[in-house]
């Protein structure tokens, strides 16, 4: 499960602060997949999953199904009239692209489901809106940020003035003086990685540095930007990394960037990411768009700037290199806001309290 994107993390780490708990009898039906041929495997695992729902509906074994994505809840348009006649509640998950993929065929059916659930919990309240949009009655959404396991990150913080422990994969050595800005995700058009190096990059001092870890279809357009700025020595796209790295990361990184751009038909549901880095200590300076509102809470884990504004998200990091003790504040700050705010046993009762009602 390395290297797992935020909403398989969400169902295995919810399925975690779920299973011992005594107030719950949980029955996995499905959970954990290889990554391996995962879109030859979709259809057959939707439609085996419709079959195994309908038994589900013949026994009338459970009080409710919990999808963790609108896309695992789509075998519903064929087993949930059964369902519902068995007094079964059916919710729903959802984290945002599962909402608004552009396909249309998937749009129709997203618009079934909106019918078929009786409660939808969106991890933001702009994917709340998306599926309001798309008929889902207002009452029946629920908004349930997401959480990070911090069992992950325990003692990042206290070790982050400690030299480094690791070497990170086609990472550089860093200046003493360096200021490393850092980010972690799928490199796709709309978390406005070329966008950044292009245009906020050459405004910043030669001393910040940009690594970015992940990988994706917009690698290209990203090392494309790098050479057009002149940036080869500043930025660095550092691939695919272990989970040891990725913990060194935020250890070492001085602030977090989400400079995200509107791409019609995608959209950030909330963005774990930042929770991640933030329960190192590391604070976030992300635009102002979509779920990232409910991850941020400004002057507090982060920054937000309006997106697509280069001289904002200039003006703000040469702020923090101009003022390290307020860096200092705003990293301590982070830490104990992200680590109070986002656990799961939190998270997960307010799943349970939904469920109940």
């Amino acid at each position: 499960m390395s290297n797992v994107g935020g909403m398989q993390r969400v169902a295995t780490e919810l399925h975690a602060a779920l299973r011992d708990r005594e107030d719950v009898a949980l029955r996995t039906i499905a959970l954990r997949s290889s990554w391996k041929w995962v879109h030859v495997k979709a259809v057959p695992f939707l439609v085996s999953l419709a079959f195994r729902l309908q038994r589900e509906a013949l026994t009338h074994r459970a009080d409710a199904i919990l999808f963790t994505s609108m896309t695992t809840a789509l075998p519903l348009l064929f087993a949930g009239s059964a369902l519902k006649k068995k007094g079964i509640r059916l919710a729903a998950i959802a984290h945002g692209l599962d909402v608004t993929d552009p396909n249309p065929a998937y749009q129709i059916a997203v618009r079934r489901l909106c019918g078929l659930l009786d409660a939808v919990m969106p991890v933001s309240r702009a994917t709340g809106e998306q599926l309001v949009a798309r008929g889902l009655p207002r009452d029946r959404v629920h908004v349930v940020p997401n959480a990070v396991d911090l069992e992950r990150f325990e003692g990042v913080f206290e070790r982050r003035d400690q030299p480094a422990r690791l070497r990170i994969s086609n990472a550089p050595n860093l200046g003493a003086d360096a200021f490393l800005l850092v980010t972690v995700g799928r490199q796709v058009r709309r978390k406005g990685f070329a966008w950044f190096v292009e245009n906020v990059m050459p405004k910043l001092p030669s001393r910040v540095v940009f690594w970015l870890a992940g990988d994706g279809p917009e690698r290209e357009q990203i090392e494309a930007a790098i050479e057009r700025a002149g940036m080869k020595e500043r930025v660095f796209c550092l691939g695919r990394i272990s989970e040891a790295e990725l913990i060194e990361l935020y250890r070492r990184g001085h602030l977090f960037v989400m400079p995200n751009i509107v791409v019609p038909g995608d959209m950030e549901g909330f963005g774990i990411v930042m929770l991640e880095a933030g329960a190192c200590g590391l604070p976030t300076l992300a635009a102002d768009l979509e779920g990232i509102r409910d991850v941020i809470e400004e002057g507090v884990n982060g920054w937000l700037v309006p997106s697509g504004d280069a001289d904002a998200f200039a003006a703000r990091i040469q702020s923090l290199l101009d003022d390290p003790q307020r860096l200092r504040e705003a990293s301590a700050r982070t830490a104990t806001y992200v680590t109070s705010t986002f656990q799961w046993n939190q998270t997960a009762e307010r799943y349970l309290d939904v469920l109940r009602s």
